[in-house]
């Protein structure tokens, strides 16, 4: 985090003194742009295709199932932003079969339930968004979020900076979430 004295703000021309500082997030942009999406091909430009060949460290996947697999989400709305993503590489919810929809249903549970568990979350945020029109930053890979959510957690910083302020780093969520996850969801 990087707050930048209005005279270094002036001095990068981005406009007149104001006596705000700012948070820059450089490391979004590539995720504003869409940079990386993956093609409805599949394979290994597809992040939700390549993540499960990575150590659980490294890809963050707290937990591997047969059909699916929870991963935190690099861009998270909150601490323990959680995905379930069937290993198949389908864009849409009705091209799941029954076995996939049933171990995805089950890692949504295994997933509110060890949230709850480790971070005490009030309550949670779950959904898809299918196809890019309806939102999807990854519309060729199904996945659901898994988003939990605390009495005050929404406050300034999102609406007028702009800006999540996460308490944990990601690697440190996933050890935690993944020693509590339990055995068989």
């Amino acid at each position: 985090m990087t707050l930048e004295p209005p005279e270094l703000v002036e001095q990068q021309g981005a406009g007149e003194p104001d006596a705000l500082g700012r948070l820059w997030t450089p490391h979004r942009m590539a995720y504003i742009r869409g940079e990386n999406k993956p093609s409805d091909e599949g394979g290994q430009s597809c992040p939700f295709c390549h993540i499960p060949s990575l150590s659980d460290e490294e890809g963050l996947i707290v937990a591997r199932g047969e059909l699916v697999y929870a991963v935190l989400n690099l861009y998270p709305y909150n601490a323990g932003h959680l995905l379930a993503v069937p290993y198949r590489h389908v864009p849409d919810y009705t091209d799941i079969d029954v076995a996939e929809t049933t171990e995805l249903a089950a890692f949504t549970q295994a997933a509110m339930r060890t949230v709850r568990l480790v971070s005490g979350a009030q309550g949670f945020n779950i959904g898809m968004n299918q196809g890019g029109i309806a939102g999807a930053g990854i519309a060729a890979h199904l996945h659901q979020h898994v988003v939990p959510r605390w009495g005050g957690d929404t406050n300034f910083m999102p609406v007028v900076a702009r800006t999540r302020v996460l308490p944990q780093l990601l690697a440190e969520t996933r050890r935690l979430l993944a020693a509590a996850w339990p055995g068989e969801p």
